[in-house]
């Protein structure tokens, strides 16, 4: 693959080093820096570089409020696209890049990455299978502490770059796809509750990186109107039901993205902060701890573990498999065949849910995504 890196933040550069040891031929958009640029073919704009008829695939790494001008503009291009998630603002623009992609006959990915964890490949390969029986109930959290203090800051912060929701956004909407695709079962309705925790904030004049907390100089006061927590009720199509709690100001958990589903005949659990394992839950037998071993994963699910038993994989890994699912999809070249990977329609159901779930929480009931849907 020939491919451009937009945007070298901090999931930017992910990108970067993922598409590198896939070895594709990676050029970047220089935007105010050219670092991590390397030997990397160096464009002064975002129009000079579609103009390079040697792309394959453009990833968009930049802030949320570019992805639509950004991903339409390459696909006009005849560029395939990988865009990081949210995929868009809101479920309208999300429909314009679905008839975009579809007009230009373009393959449209979104960054939904976390599937990629190789015992979560296994926890889906073990539920389509029936290892679990039918699925009853599905719970967990993602939580988070680098905007617990006022003093952190960053774009996503600021609405008009990073849209109305935030921390269901950002990174609640991994959680929810993993449980639609783990499960095999789509969520139908919600019951929210949320709430802005850190009603002022203090944005530093100088700029910050995903991550990164203020240091010295001036800062200006903000009033906050995005989400820092949510708790979500959750009903699926095929009677699954449960419940997440999402927070971005929980002191000491760093990335902690867990989840557990109890089926009619076992369980299975996964804490992303140790997601070399897969905990298989029994009524009747030993409960059991599965570690990542492709010898000992179910055939489906054990190419998406690099590394034999005992090497550990992680988040930089996820980038790969995913980026190879779709590099291998574009140069099969037949663009009717089925997705294994996340496309613009997922992208699309989590900005449909995310405003599912703002309504519910304004509204204090239960709402339907059929009922955004129409709206």
């Amino acid at each position: 693959m020939n491919v451009a890196i937009v945007g070298l933040g901090f999931v930017g550069r992910a990108h970067l080093e993922a598409a590198r040891r896939l070895g594709a031929s990676v050029c970047a958009l220089a935007g105010k820096s050219r670092r991590e640029s390397g030997e990397m073919r160096w464009y002064g704009s975002y129009e000079e570089l579609l103009a390079d008829d040697s792309l394959d695939v453009v990833h968009i790494c930049t802030p949320n409020n570019l992805h639509l001008a950004q991903s339409l503009a390459a696909l006009r291009a005849e560029h395939h696209v990988i865009c990081e998630k949210p995929l868009a603002m809101n479920p309208t623009e999300a429909r314009e890049l679905i008839a975009a992609a579809c007009e230009s006959n373009r393959v449209g990915a979104v960054c939904h990455n976390l599937r990629y964890y190789p015992m979560c490949q296994e926890a889906h390969a073990l539920v389509k299978r029936g290892d679990i029986g039918e699925p009853r109930i599905v719970y967990g959290t993602y939580l988070q502490d680098w905007l617990f203090s006022p003093f952190d800051w960053n774009w996503r912060l600021e609405p008009g770059t990073g849209g109305a929701m935030r921390a269901v956004a950002d990174i609640g909407t991994h959680w929810l796809d993993l449980m639609m695709w783990i499960s095999g079962q789509k969520i139908t309705s919600v019951c929210a509750d949320m709430a802005t925790l850190v009603p002022v904030r203090h944005r530093p004049r100088s700029k910050l990186e995903t991550f990164q907390r203020s240091g010295e100089g001036g800062f200006d006061e903000v009033r906050m109107n995005t989400e820092d927590y949510a708790s979500v009720l959750l009903r699926f199509d095929r009677g699954l039901r449960g419940v997440v709690t999402i927070s971005q100001v929980s002191a000491g958990r760093k990335n902690r993205l867990w989840w557990e589903i109890d089926g009619s005949e076992a369980s299975l659990a996964w804490d992303g902060e140790n997601p070399n394992l897969l905990w298989i839950g029994h009524r009747n037998q030993a409960n059991r701890l599965q570690i990542k071993d492709p010898s000992l994963m179910s055939p489906e699910a054990r190419g998406y573990a690099a590394y034999p038993g005992g090497h550990a994989e992680g988040y930089p890994d996820t980038f790969i498999q995913l980026f190879k699912d779709v590099y291998a999809y574009v140069a099969a070249g037949d663009f009717s065949a089925p997705r294994s990977f996340p496309t613009f329609e997922t992208g699309a159901q989590e900005l449909l849910l995310c405003e599912a779930i703002s309504r519910s929480a304004s509204e204090e009931r239960w709402i339907t995504v059929e009922q955004i849907a129409r709206s």
